[in-house]
């Protein structure tokens, strides 16, 4: 990745590793896949600004529907609105990536997530399933606070719900676990009306990447959200974001 490539960057999780979206402003669409959140930041051309899908800043007790920033972009997605999820307490990350199988491991983070919650809940199996790359962003911007403003948290439906003249999308992304065809054609073309070439969003690129077409999808939101960042542009739930007990933001982009 260049410098001008890397000036701004989208980063979705996929299975073993993490997909890059990054565009200079010309030419065409640059996605790659890496393997630790590091390996980002890690040279001379790295990107002054990026933007993933995956909460940062873990609140020490969750409260009702979350964190704040869960609270104020749910509503806004209306029928989207089941992808954004409650984020636990940085207990229940711990404990879920403590020893044993996973179900071992996941009785022990709903165990700690009911003992750091009001009123008390247990983990979703989807934000479970998340920790180890929760943990990683954690561990990352924790060990460097120069990152701290520099990656930011995104959520890609609440990229779209901003792209679509903020109002809710009528296609789901995905069906019962599925891709949806219409559904990623949607937001295919709102990244194309936001003027991201889109050519190389194919199935095609998604699995030489070894990833799934709406991982690539979602990376371009957050690329989207980062050059907004970048130009004092986007949008934060909560506006500022709030701090967790090590500093980090806690705040929703788009």
């Amino acid at each position: 990745m260049t410098m001008e490539t890397a000036l701004c960057a989208g980063i979705d999780g996929c299975r073993g590793g993490w997909i890059v979206a990054a565009w200079t402003g010309a030419g065409p669409l640059s996605l790659t896949r890496i393997a630790a959140l590091a390996d980002l930041f890690s040279g001379d051309d790295a990107p002054r600004i990026a933007a993933i899908d995956i909460p940062i800043g873990l609140p020490e007790r969750s409260g009702p529907r979350g964190r704040a920033a869960e609270r104020l972009v749910r509503p806004l997605l209306g029928r989207r609105q089941s992808s954004v999820f409650s984020v636990p307490a940085r207990a229940a990350v711990a404990a879920g990536l403590g020893a044993g199988d996973e179900a071992t491991r996941y009785r022990a983070a709903c165990a700690a997530a009911r003992a750091a919650s009001d009123p008390p809940r247990a983990v979703a199996k989807q934000s479970f399933h998340l920790f180890p790359k929760i943990a990683e962003a954690d561990a990352l911007l924790r060990g460097r606070a120069d990152l701290r403003d520099r990656l930011i948290e995104c959520h890609p439906e609440a990229a779209f719900w901003a792209m679509n003249g903020q109002a809710e999308l009528t296609r789901a992304k995905k069906v019962k676990g599925r891709p949806c065809p219409d559904g990623l054609r949607l937001r295919i073309d709102l990244l194309a009306a936001a003027g991201l070439p889109t050519d190389a969003l194919s199935t095609q690129t998604a699995n030489a990447l070894r990833a799934g077409l709406d991982d690539l999808v979602d990376a371009c939101a957050c690329l989207w959200t980062a050059r907004r960042a970048l130009d004092g542009k986007a949008l934060r739930f909560p506006d500022p974001p709030e701090r967790d007990a090590f500093g980090l933001p806690i705040g929703i982009h788009a």
